[in-house]
């Protein structure tokens, strides 16, 4: 049966790329959403466990997604909760999110503050030395800049005066009241950092002093692990539906294109079937010949959209460097068993007509 299953698929080399190169588009479709979605979310997960704070606090109305809600709370609010007894450092940041080449957030940060909080590592240059300054990371880095060069941020030219060590929370710095000037917003902050004394020990005493201050009862105060724990596709709005909309679409394309070349195969080779029938062939034997073909084809071309998933990472790793691109051996076993169940499915129609045709009818085919 093996070698039947084979030659068919070798004497119909086209369709047999066609049905191929459509399980490979299927898969890398799949997996290719997938881990962009993914490689955001662990991306500012990673970024944010980075920054050295412990807890992290802000105007009630702001949203929990960085970046995602404007600057509603005064700067001096840092001063406040740097009073309160087991706070060690405040930094307040102002963050904005902007869709220049891609979406990004830009950090507006008091450098003093922030670097307390874990201290930047300098691949080269230093901190600001004026509001016009600008500090990225070395993945920003990698798309050809340099200290001293000239970039656009927020539509305003900025000099590069240091390049850090990524995992700070965004790739790209400026003084909070430089951002806050830009922004027509001066004297704002988007949230605050906290480190605290021994965390974990103190963490609600700190929430609970935050909560109890003036002005503030309305805040929203988490610890790091908290916020980290809302960042996953579950807690996001949209991601499951966005992915499974794409995984939908993708298993279409692939059912459709194995049951249409199954189909016209089954049809094509209808008097062999019957030669096979007449000389004894069961129909179990019949679906197990068109199923087998289909899990050829189908397995070849697993293979081939997890290779091109990967060599499409490679590919956007070197074109678009900060873009995250996750892709996780749970997803990549996922992605391969949703392409094998679409077109063993795509298959099962046409392997049960073929099985059903009269011996003599098929016989008589022209």
């Amino acid at each position: 049966m093996n070698k039947l299953v084979l030659g068919n698929l070798v004497h119909r080399p086209l369709r047999s790329l066609i049905s191929v190169f459509a399980v490979a588009i299927e898969v890398i479709m799949i997996l290719s959403i997938a881990a962009i979605m993914l490689g955001i979310l662990n991306g500012v997960s990673k970024n944010q466990s980075g920054i050295g704070a412990d807890m992290i606090t802000h105007p009630g109305a702001a949203s929990n997604l960085i970046g995602m809600s404007g600057a509603s709370a005064s700067v001096k609010v840092a001063g406040i909760i740097a009073a309160l007894p087991h706070v060690e450092v405040v930094a307040p940041l102002y963050i904005k999110l902007t869709a220049s080449s891609s979406l990004e957030n830009i950090y507006g940060i008091d450098y003093d503050s922030f670097n307390a909080l874990k201290p930047f590592v300098f691949v080269s240059g230093t901190s600001f030395t004026g509001p016009n300054d600008l500090i990225i990371d070395d993945v920003q880095a990698k798309k050809g800049f340099k200290v001293g060069d000239t970039m656009q941020v927020l539509n305003h030219p900025f000099r590069i005066s240091g390049i850090v060590e990524h995992g700070r929370g965004g790739r790209k710095f400026i003084p909070i009241t430089t951002m806050g000037q830009i922004d027509g917003n001066e004297g704002k902050a988007s949230a605050f950092y906290i480190r605290t004394e021994d965390p974990p020990k103190f963490q609600e005493a700190v929430r609970s002093e935050i909560l109890a201050t003036s002005g503030m009862n309305e805040y929203n105060v988490q610890t790091m692990d908290e916020l980290l724990s809302t960042l996953t596709p579950e807690r996001m709005p949209g991601f499951n539906i966005g992915l499974r909309t794409v995984i939908t679409i993708a298993v279409v394309i692939g059912f459709m294109v194995i049951f249409q070349s199954m189909y016209t195969a089954v049809m094509e080779r209808t008097r062999e079937i019957g030669i096979l029938k007449s000389m004894g062939a069961s129909r179990l034997y019949i679906v197990g010949i068109v199923l087998r073909e289909t899990s050829l084809l189908t397995v070849v071309g697993i293979v081939l959209g997890i290779a091109g998933t990967y060599a499409l990472r490679a590919a956007l790793h070197v074109k678009f460097p900060t873009q995250a691109f996750s892709v996780t051996p749970g997803w990549v076993a996922s992605g391969a068993a949703i392409a094998f169940v679409g077109a063993i499915l795509g298959a099962m129609y046409p392997a049960i007509k073929a099985a059903r045709k009269d011996p003599i009818d098929a016989l008589s085919y022209e």
